[in-house]
């Protein structure tokens, strides 16, 4: 018998709504999904989400779901530790809050007081401000960045509704970052060159090390490919790029893994860079990862963002953009710079 298996509840065994959304169409077609689940109103999520001195890691091992309204300002100008890609007008929106992944360096465990997942089911008031942004001028937006929509999508049905979005709205493109191996989607999606999925690459010792809860490299390669042979813009995320004391032996692997697996001239383009994080996430990051190699070496802080030591970032940067450059042209390989 497993003590932890008894005392802990199971993911989104309670489910906190917000009264404000009790009938909205899309909480109720969540919670049709979870018909044992015990369902708490609440008046507003951060009632729950930002209590003082939560358990994180035991949350994040077995979560609760916060239905809740987006409220305010809803789309914000990407941050400078994120790439923008060329875009002049970057900007991103968070549909849901926290990751049904537990990556040991995600900087969500330093931004968030909370390990559960908080969905905002007002995607529409996100569309309505998006349509006042757009009628000024183009949008870059990135929508995935504080959770993984594609592989909360049969929860949610937030990618279809971006994916039909985008398509009546011709002067705004988005990225979907995803570390999801799914292939099922795509034949439920219609290709859009201005929707384009992002997918995070790590080595396969540092996913198993440190990408706890997720899909092998090869199943992540897998859907890459899928996407492509589908007609969807796939962009390559070498980012960020985790030291281990082997690094270049595993990202050579990796690498050549991708080449064989993926037709490297119809890659959208990709990205490339080290671990970085802001200096407040990283305080309460090392807090909730004291165990964790990757989140304890000694990095540097400049100008407030943490990140590897010069020396050691340009060699591993430089030596995976060299790489890259043997399947990819020059001009379609972005490298974060500060």
């Amino acid at each position: 018998m497993s003590l932890n298996r008894d005392y802990y509840n199971k993911a989104f065994s309670h489910i906190y709504v917000e009264e404000a959304v009790a009938e909205h169409p899309r909480t109720c077609e969540i919670l049709q999904k979870f018909p044992e689940a015990v369902q708490i109103p609440i008046h507003h999520y951060k009632d729950v989400f930002c209590r003082k001195r939560q358990d994180i890691a035991g949350q994040e091992e077995h979560p609760m779901l916060i239905v809740a309204a987006k409220e305010g300002r809803l789309i914000y100008e990407g941050a400078p530790v994120c790439q923008s890609f060329g875009n002049e007008y970057f900007y991103y929106t968070s549909c849901v809050m926290n990751c049904i992944y537990n990556c040991e360096y995600c900087y969500l465990k330093g931004m968030y007081p909370s390990g559960n997942l908080v969905i905002f089911v007002n995607i529409e008031d996100i569309f309505a401000e998006l349509e006042e942004i757009l009628a000024k001028h183009d949008v870059y937006l990135c929508v995935s960045y504080d959770t993984d929509l594609m592989a909360l999508e049969d929860l949610t049905g937030f990618v279809r509704a971006w994916n039909d979005f985008v398509r009546t709205h011709p002067g705004l493109r988005i990225e979907i970052r995803t570390k999801c191996g799914r292939t099922d989607l795509w034949d439920r999606l219609v290709p859009n060159e201005n929707v384009i999925f992002s997918f995070t690459l790590s080595p396969e010792r540092i996913r198993k090390e440190c990408e706890h809860g997720t899909v092998a490299l090869r199943e992540r390669i897998r859907c890459a490919a899928k996407a492509i042979e589908t007609g969807f813009p796939v962009r390559l995320c070498f980012d960020p790029i985790i030291y281990c004391p082997d690094w270049q032996r595993q990202y050579d692997a990796m690498l050549d893994q991708v080449a064989g697996q993926i037709d490297m001239s119809q890659v959208w383009d990709v990205s490339v860079g080290s671990f970085r994080i802001s200096q407040d996430y990283m305080k309460k990051l090392r807090r909730s990862q004291r165990d964790s190699a990757v989140v304890q070496f000694p990095f540097v802080n400049d100008g407030g963002v943490y990140h590897y030591p010069d020396r050691l970032m340009n060699e591993m940067e430089q030596h995976v953009v060299d790489r890259i450059r043997e399947w990819i042209p020059e001009e379609k390989i972005f490298r974060w710079k500060e």
